[in-house]
């Protein structure tokens, strides 16, 4: 195992009516005036908003809640709430929802604490020096943003939208306030989604160019098992405390880096990320559920690239789904059908036709990898680097 830098410093608050303790929990980080972040009206007539806000008025916090994040978030939501939190003097900002709101709520807390930038400066290049402290209150297993040291926005005023990310340790949350029981009330297609891109944020790491870290893997290869297991089963029943508890420590613990562990380096294990630049660009254009469009792209890009390391691939199908073929090539085959099985047992597309509706015609296919590749300026992964003309490949073996 090469040398590396493990950086993990978020609180975990994790089960039943732990979201009552949201105000003890900013006031150990030293917040006084909360701006809380959240998305549609589901949590407002759930009551959770009104239950998190009394929480923080009854313990002296003052505190402004502002709604209307979005799946896919955009740069302009950010920026009207960057704006109503500065006015507000937020010196603390608390997400209360999934990826899309905890994403936004990073945004808002470094554009706040420096107003003289525009916050999609961020996005495009500006080192964040400074940010606002930022926690979280998760009811969407999936993103995995109340962990990790990454942030995603789509900026919805350009033409066409375009989606970046960012990764810097300003992103990290303070705290993550985890209730099982807040996700039992969401839409089965969502929790399906984001049991896919729990078991995406794994796949990214473990298909890496650095190999050799074997108790690295065997986290890895542990949680493709548990949430093969149990993302089905909260499709299935989403009062099912055991399998949404489990679905929600298997989003946390994928993205917090740690199956990611053993790089050439500093930082832990460069993932390939290949899946989920092509998913993002599907997204930016058609607003496509994220979890969505990485399904629809992974066994594509599986057989596209494994002939880097069809050991790997054979590793993955053998250790994860039991697969006894002997043969490589057949075993790596086996496993990723396996993996098109887990996907439609969440009820996921596995085809681009699936997740848009339609066929996408070459012209089509050209245009999201124009924006994937940033109009031609950038190639994509690691386990095997892809130039555009291996990106159209791979969105046409898809279609």
């Amino acid at each position: 195992m090469e040398k590396f830098v493990y950086y993990a410093p978020t609180e975990i608050v994790f089960g039943k009516d732990t979201e009552l303790r949201a105000a003890e929990m900013v006031k150990k980080y030293g917040g006084s005036r909360v701006f809380v972040i959240y998305g549609g009206q589901s949590a407002v007539r759930s009551g959770l908003i009104d239950r998190v806000v009394k929480n923080l008025e009854e313990n002296n916090l003052a505190v402004k809640a502002m709604g209307g994040v979005v799946p896919n978030p955009l740069v302009s939501t950010a920026r009207a709430m960057t704006k109503e939190a500065i006015a507000f003097e937020a010196d603390f900002i608390l997400a209360v929802g999934g990826g899309s709101v905890i994403d936004t709520a990073k945004g808002v807390a470094h554009a706040t604490a420096s107003p003289e930038h525009d916050i999609w400066d961020f996005w495009t290049g500006t080192p964040v020096t400074k940010s606002l402290p930022i926690g979280t209150i998760l009811t969407i297993s999936a993103a995995g943003s109340e962990t990790s040291n990454s942030s995603v926005l789509t900026n919805d005023e350009k033409v066409p939208p375009t989606k970046r990310g960012i990764n810097n340790n300003f992103n990290r949350c303070r705290f993550a306030i985890m209730n099982p029981e807040l996700t039992m009330t969401l839409p089965k297609y969502q929790i399906g989604a984001g049991a896919a891109d729990i078991f995406m944020h794994t796949s990214e790491r473990y298909f890496a160019a650095v190999l050799g870290n074997h108790l690295t893997d065997e986290i890895a290869e542990g949680l493709f098992r548990d949430i093969i297991k149990f993302g089905p089963k909260g499709v299935e029943n989403p009062q099912d405390y055991e399998a949404m508890s489990e679905i929600m420590w298997c989003g946390s613990v994928s993205h917090v880096g740690l199956t990611g562990i053993g790089a050439q380096g500093d930082t832990p294990r460069e993932g390939d990320w290949s899946c989920h630049q092509l998913g993002m660009a599907i997204s930016a254009l058609y607003n496509s559920t994220h979890g969505a469009t990485l399904t629809a792209v992974w066994a594509a890009w599986s057989r596209y690239v494994r002939d880097v390391n069809i050991g790997r691939f054979a590793q993955f199908a053998r250790k994860v789904y039991g697969i006894t073929e002997p043969d490589d090539l057949k075993a790596s085959e086996e496993g990723i059908e396996k993996t098109n099985a887990f996907f439609k047992s969440l009820g996921m597309p596995l085809s681009l036709t699936e997740l848009l509706g339609h066929t996408p015609d070459n012209a089509e296919i050209e245009k999201i990898a124009v924006e994937c590749t940033y109009d031609r300026t950038r190639k994509i992964g690691s386990f095997k680097t892809l130039d555009y003309d291996d990106i159209v490949a791979i969105y046409k073996a898809c279609r």
